[in-house]
């Protein structure tokens, strides 16, 4: 371990270095890319320079237990050393977490895709339930939201509703969002009182940004339609509605959201460009599927990952055995200690494999 820290101490020095060379600033995307690489490594050297102040000061202790002290001063130097025999090891422990690989992803915006799945008209009131929560945690956290496509049933729920969450290191807390969810209550529309249980499906996609991958123009096939459905006036009197094709891979997104045709296909390319990096994504993450067996993740999307039971009044979380009994909370959008647990679980799982 300590090889590896002098080695990006090293690399630290190096990087702030560099971004100091005038020649560096005049290259935009270079200068940004030093700069991040140095952020990121920055908690890792700092926390090892605290390391090395600890080591310093405790060999210097440990010398002065062989010299000519009265019992008073023994005793505390004996206290000084425990002391910092203990910060050393939990500065180790800290220093173990901060080396884990970082998931490339985490300080990423998030498109969020949310779809009623079993339960007809109750599934997709639950999806609207499940977009009303992410929507309210993504404000606790000064994040900003926009739906990107939406399709209504006209009483709260969604078929299927797409947003994105623009906020510094959103996929890193909602990563692990993604699976199925089921719901266990008496629906609004049942009258004898009998609980239903009907899921959703949450995807969770880090956004795919420029560098991540390039769309040839002339991969894509565009249609322009006459949106349908709610939206107002607008709706089937102009030829706004888009759809998408990206032929190599026949990923298809249809936006019909906005008045603007503009608009509807900045944001159609928006959710394509996503979830042909997630498709990327989730080809390597196949390659090494064997290396990440049994661990939270970000895994199947077609796992049973969390229940909202109403009646009781719990949420339970059946990838690490969690439940809480604050449901009309969590559905508020107080999320933290759910996720607090999920990012810890994967951690510690992390540690064992390394």
């Amino acid at each position: 371990m300590l090889e590896k820290l002098d080695f990006i101490e090293k690399k630290y020095n190096e990087l702030t270095e560099r971004s100091m060379d005038p020649e560096l600033i005049k290259d935009l995307k270079e200068y940004q890319k030093v700069m991040k690489e140095h952020s990121d490594i920055e908690p890792i050297v700092m926390k090892y320079r605290e390391y090395s102040t600890y080591m310093e000061e405790l060999e210097g202790a440990k010398e002065m237990l062989y010299e000519k002290l009265d019992d008073e001063m023994k005793e505390m130097v004996k206290e000084e050393v425990k002391e910092l025999e203990e910060n050393i090891a939990n500065v180790e422990e800290e220093l173990k977490i901060l080396l884990i690989p970082k998931d490339p992803n985490d300080h990423k915006n998030v498109i969020v895709e949310i779809r009623g799945g079993a339960g007809g008209d109750e599934a997709a009131l639950f999806a609207g339930v499940l977009f009303r929560m992410y929507s309210m945690y993504a404000e606790s956290k000064k994040w900003k939201i926009e739906v990107m496509s939406s399709n209504e049933i006209g009483i709260g729920g969604y078929k299927e509703v797409i947003f994105m969450i623009n906020g510094k290191g959103a996929y890193s807390r909602l990563k692990y969002e993604s699976g199925v969810h089921r719901v266990q209550r008496v629906p609004e529309t049942e009258s004898s009182g009998r609980i239903h249980t009907s899921t959703a499906t949450v995807a969770v996609l880090p956004e795919a940004e420029d560098v991540d991958l390039e769309i040839n123009e002339s991969d894509l096939k565009i249609d322009i339609y006459r949106s349908s459905g709610a939206g107002g006036q607008h709706v089937n009197t102009t030829d706004s509605a888009v759809r998408i094709t990206h032929l190599p891979t026949g990923v298809v997104v249809a936006c019909q959201d906005e008045r603007s045709q503009i608009k509807n296909r900045e944001k159609a390319m928006k959710i394509l460009k996503t979830r042909i990096y997630d498709q990327m994504l989730s080809d390597q993450a196949a390659e090494i599927a064997q290396d990440r067996k049994g661990q939270v993740g970000t895994g199947d999307r077609s796992e049973r990952i969390r229940t909202y039971n109403f009646p009781q009044g719990r949420v339970t979380d059946h990838r690490i055995n969690l439940t809480l009994h604050k449901l009309s909370a969590i559905v508020d959008g107080d999320l933290d200690e759910l996720i607090d647990n999920l990012v810890t679980t994967d951690q510690a799982e992390k540690l064992k494999a390394q």
